[in-house]
């Protein structure tokens, strides 16, 4: 399968799809980005949380010795 035919094959299948309309695609858009967010929030939040749990446990470990 030649590049061109594999390029021309793509075009065709995109001229096939049907895309959501601006009033469809805006708020969908919207709860993408507010999603991510608060996925990208809560992440952030375990990450300082483990960092804070790995310094107390290295701190306690270290006055051990």
């Amino acid at each position: 399968m030649g590049l061109k035919k594999f390029a021309t094959g793509v075009v065709k299948e995109a001229k096939r799809v049907r895309w959501p309309k601006r009033e469809v695609l805006i708020p969908s858009i919207i709860v993408v980005i507010i999603i991510a967010g608060i996925t990208g929030l809560l992440l952030f939040g375990e990450d300082v949380a483990g960092k804070k749990l790995i310094d107390i446990l290295s701190d306690a470990f270290r006055s051990m010795k």
